[in-house]
């Protein structure tokens, strides 16, 4: 199943009305009628709403926090099983160097929902070093998603053109870019950078953080007074 050109990543927080499966289908829906090639969602009752309104690519993946743990996408394999079971088509891993819940192995991971779930594996790096170790794991693509978001990376800023860069001219495997796209001008970049495919989230379906975005600038804006402004 190639992967391609815009993929839209439809996810809210836990505490957001749209965190409902319904809304985030609708979300999903509206858009891959409007050209996304796939989209990226999270949670098994998500991805299940999603498949019963479409028969196009579904990338799962499962945030579960665990003690004393920074890896939260898709840990296990029991979170892999249930995206499968749901409908996705693709299973996003966090496929980072960091240590995984009760020691379970990155290659062993990814070799059980290949070999198991018939499913292929979309891993989210930080590095080069976290793509070579997926690579050879058999990972089925490579993306850039949690660039800056790791203590390796934690002085880089998306989107990861630079580590892009790298993965496509060490990998032949699908590459996408993920993480910081903000604007068509930004996903056309990746893409002339040798990105397969972009992912975009927050900046076509993250309502909750737009809002806030905007609601802080203009909250800071509010306070300051121009010569002539009447009060």
């Amino acid at each position: 199943m190639n992967l391609h050109g815009l993929i839209v990543s439809c996810q809210a927080p836990a505490d957001s009305p749209l965190h409902e499966p319904s809304i985030i289908a609708a979300m999903a829906v509206a858009s891959l009628n409007r050209g996304a090639t796939a989209v990226r969602i999270d949670t098994p009752s998500h991805i299940a709403a999603v498949r019963s309104q479409t028969d196009r690519p579904i990338i799962g993946l499962w945030k579960r926090q665990f003690p004393n743990c920074e890896v939260y996408i898709t840990p296990q394999f029991e979170q892999a099983a249930a995206l499968a079971r749901a409908g996705a088509d693709w299973i996003a891993i966090d496929a980072t160097l960091r240590p995984r819940p009760d020691g379970e192995e990155l290659d062993t991971l990814i070799a059980r929902i290949q070999q198991e779930l018939g499913k292929p594996v979309f891993a989210d790096v930080d590095t080069l070093d976290s793509a070579i170790a997926a690579a050879n794991a058999g990972a089925d693509c490579l993306a850039t998603t949690l660039y800056g978001y790791t203590a390796q990376t934690q002085d880089c800023t998306p989107p990861g053109y630079d580590l892009l860069q790298e993965l496509r001219q060490k990998f032949h495997c699908p590459i996408i870019c993920e993480g910081g796209i903000s604007s068509p001008q930004m996903a056309e970049k990746a893409l002339n950078l040798g990105a397969n495919a972009v992912v975009v989230g927050t900046d076509i379906t993250g309502i909750d953080r737009k809002v806030k975005t905007y609601q802080q600038f203009l909250s800071v804006s509010k306070s300051v007074r121009y010569p002539g402004e009447s009060c």
